[in-house]
């Protein structure tokens, strides 16, 4: 059976001296995992389409035990993200994220859409790192059926609060009065990047990517979505280890 889909390469592997193996989220079929036989072939037009970070248009061939990529047109490369040591490692978590997070055999379309734009957005650079980071950890993990519930302090049902602070465990958020009623840890993150969380999960698709804080609101953000991120996931990232040590 031969399918046509545009995907990203999410990871790649190098299978003796002319293949590859690479991890594709594809919009229609979700994580494929294919051979690409020739692709270090430097004359090969698969040479670069299916290398990291690349997104493609692709012609791929499910045979009885694998998938075999059979042509590739590269769409395009975010070739500057390679200049930049941080951003690529923090593409690579991006990746690395989603190959754990998006659904195989089914249609990925929320999933593509969310890391194309992300990897826009750090390529031109017109948001944050910490900014993007916090949008994509909250966006896909909404996606994937962690969404938290930012509507209304859990005990009291108040909507706003001096003071305001998120539970990573149970993923809800609970006001100042009401938080010595709770046993659970808790963050305090005010009106502020309590918004900005309620904005990125709940806002249409086009709307996730603009909000403005401070940078102390942008560090506290990041801080909370990746703790929020790992307590749901219980999974330690290679990429995200050395993301933080480039950023350090």
């Amino acid at each position: 059976m031969k399918l046509t889909t545009d995907g990203l390469i999410i990871s790649e592997m190098n299978i003796g001296e002319q293949d590859r193996l690479v991890t594709v989220l594809t919009r229609s079929h979700g994580i494929i995992r294919a051979f690409v036989k020739g692709a270090k072939n430097i004359k090969s037009s698969k040479n670069a389409a299916t290398g990291l970070l690349c997104y493609s248009r692709l012609d791929i061939f499910s045979g009885r035990d694998k998938y075999i990529i059979d042509d590739a047109v590269t769409q395009e490369m975010f070739f500057k993200l390679r200049e930049d040591i941080e951003k690529l490692s923090l593409a690579q978590y991006f990746c690395e994220l989603m190959g754990y997070l998006a659904p195989e055999n089914e249609n990925a379309e929320p999933y593509l859409r969310l890391i194309l734009n992300t990897l826009y957005f750090l390529t031109n650079g017109k948001r944050s790192n910490d900014i993007l980071k916090a949008i994509f950890e909250l966006r896909i993990l909404s996606i994937s059926g962690y969404m938290p519930d930012l509507i209304c302090c859990k005990e009291c049902g108040c909507y706003e609060a001096e003071k305001m602070y998120f539970q990573p465990v149970s993923g809800t958020i609970i006001c100042g009065d009401c938080l010595r009623k709770s046993g659970e840890t808790a963050i305090e993150t005010g009106m502020g990047v309590t918004t900005a969380m309620r904005h990125i999960i709940y806002s249409p698709f086009e709307k996730i990517y603009s909000f403005t804080l401070d940078n102390e609101g942008e560090r506290l953000l990041e801080r909370v979505s990746e703790i929020y991120m790992l307590t749901r996931i219980d999974k330690s990232f290679t990429a995200l280890k050395f993301y933080k040590t480039m950023k350090s």
